[in-house]
């Protein structure tokens, strides 16, 4: 352990995507930061490991970055200096049918569209409309509401995001393929179609795709934790790891500390300094869903029947917009679908560092009820053997971590859920409790920089952002 000191400007304690940005930005103002991991290395969701068996290089959560390759955050950072590169499949993202035919996610709006049959007008007509509003909607979206100028030009996208996926798509789109590739992008929002909001994420993955495809980093996501950690102590900044924090007494002192935890940790560590009312409220912060996810080490790389999937980073199984829903919605109601909505990344095909020569890796996972202790190996490989027949006898072997497993990994997975709390329209932007900054605890000096502040999961660094923000201006203004 390394040698500390016993005063700081500010401590930031947790080192996922949210803290590093958070420590970055308060030491890029000339303060000093300490930021403090309990883990023997930095990158909370961004690490990567041999899982299965050596030099087969897995990503154990995120994998794919479209936010995180256009956040603003991280693109005001040179991070290319410190080991940092990205690539990008040709294909976003395929969303395989079961007549062998597949909806493609491409830069190229025109390109997607051609893959949508009767409905490539009305999408083109759509991204046409959205893709040039990203910074406007970055801007108002991706942080603490508040009123600013953009928010006139994106009435509409506004109006779209707040829609239930389903409405969505039953209002622009007639057949199975544009209906298809917008469940699968709306899924990520962890959220039943029925829901307000579910269709915010859909769009907005879209509009990355067509912007800078979803990119994945070369070695491995570890590759971004490692690069923000080098640039955070270029600028002076002090790392230390293997230092679980359970209480506030066992910090050096310090103006201003950030926690990068969920709000049941930060229960558990600051509760006696809150107020009975922000208590009340953490204590009622809900959940999301949780994931079971398999890594795989493979003989080759997974055999997709439809044309594009092997030119596709990440792959949405699941079939028609209607079996999608539907397993959604089972989750939802705490039921565990026998077909559940897969995501598969299969990055070994476009970095030759994830595995040996002529082997492949694959990443997947399906989303299930909070705290689910179900096996769910079997519905996740017979999805993708119903569209890669023949996957199972490529499997050399595979690695499974359950809602338990993601919870022992990372105390910020509560429950296995990897999103820092469910993202329905009552906690998109009042999480973790309803307050004029989302980041300020009731204590002063106390800021929450995780993901349970808005925008919410995803690696992008905007959480940590923002709470940085407010601390330069509640304290070292």
């Amino acid at each position: 352990m390394k040698n500390i000191r016993t005063e700081y400007d500010a401590i930031v304690v947790g080192a996922g995507p949210n803290g590093l940005s958070a420590a970055i930005t308060l030491q890029q103002a000339g303060l000093s930061v300490l930021l403090l991991e309990a883990s023997t290395t930095v990158g909370g969701g961004m690490r990567t490991a041999e899982l299965t068996l050596p030099h087969f290089y897995h990503d154990v959560c995120s994998a794919i970055h479209p936010l995180g390759v256009q956040s603003s955050v991280f693109k005001a950072m040179p991070l290319e200096r410190f080991g940092l590169s990205f690539i990008t499949p040709p294909v976003a993202a395929a969303h395989p049918f079961d007549d062998g035919s597949a909806a493609l996610l491409k830069k190229s709006i025109v390109e997607t569209a051609a893959t949508l049959g009767k409905d490539a007008a009305a999408y083109q007509k759509l991204m046409e409309a959205f893709v040039p509003l990203w910074p406007a909607i970055e801007a108002s979206f991706l942080g603490p509401l508040r009123y600013r100028p953009q928010m006139l030009q994106l009435s509409r996208f506004g109006f779209n995001a707040a829609l239930p996926a389903s409405l969505f798509a039953k209002i622009y789109f007639q057949n199975q393929a544009a209906k298809g590739l917008f469940a699968g992008m709306s899924a990520h929002s962890m959220l039943p179609f029925s829901g307000l909001t579910s269709s915010a994420i859909g769009l907005v993955l879209s509009v990355l795709g067509h912007l800078n495809g979803w990119p994945m980093p070369m070695g491995g996501s570890q590759r971004i934790a490692n690069a923000l950690a080098g640039y955070f102590e270029s600028l002076g900044g002090e790392i230390q790891t293997n230092f679980p924090v359970t209480a506030l007494n066992e910090l050096p002192s310090a103006k201003a500390i950030l926690f990068d935890v969920a709000p049941h940790q930060l229960l558990q560590i600051a509760g006696h300094r809150l107020s009975a009312v922000y208590r009340w409220q953490l204590e009622r912060f809900v959940s999301g869903w949780g994931v079971y996810k398999i890594d795989y080490a493979l003989h080759q790389a997974v055999p997709f029947v439809a044309p594009g999937c092997a030119e596709a980073g990440t792959v949405h199984l699941g079939g028609t917009m209607a079996e999608i829903a539907a397993a959604e919605q089972q989750v939802a109601q705490n039921k565990h679908p026998e077909k559940p909505f897969v995501l598969l990344a299969q990055q070994s095909r476009f970095d030759n560092t994830r595995a040996p020569a002529g082997k492949h890796t694959a990443w997947a996972y399906c989303h299930v009820p909070n705290g689910s202790t179900v096996d769910m190996t079997t519905p996740i490989e017979n999805q993708i053997e119903r569209f890669a027949p023949g996957f199972k006898d490529t499997i050399i072997e595979k690695h499974v971590m359950n809602t338990e497993a993601f919870a022992r990994y990372n105390l910020n997975y509560l429950g296995g859920e990897i999103n820092g709390g469910r993202q329905d329209i009552t906690q998109l932007f009042t999480r973790p409790a309803l307050r004029q900054s989302p980041y300020r605890t009731s204590a002063r000096g106390l800021y929450l920089c995780s993901a349970s502040t808005p925008p919410g999961g995803g690696v992008h660094g905007y959480c940590g952002y923002h709470a940085a923000r407010q601390v330069l201006q509640d304290i070292f203004l």
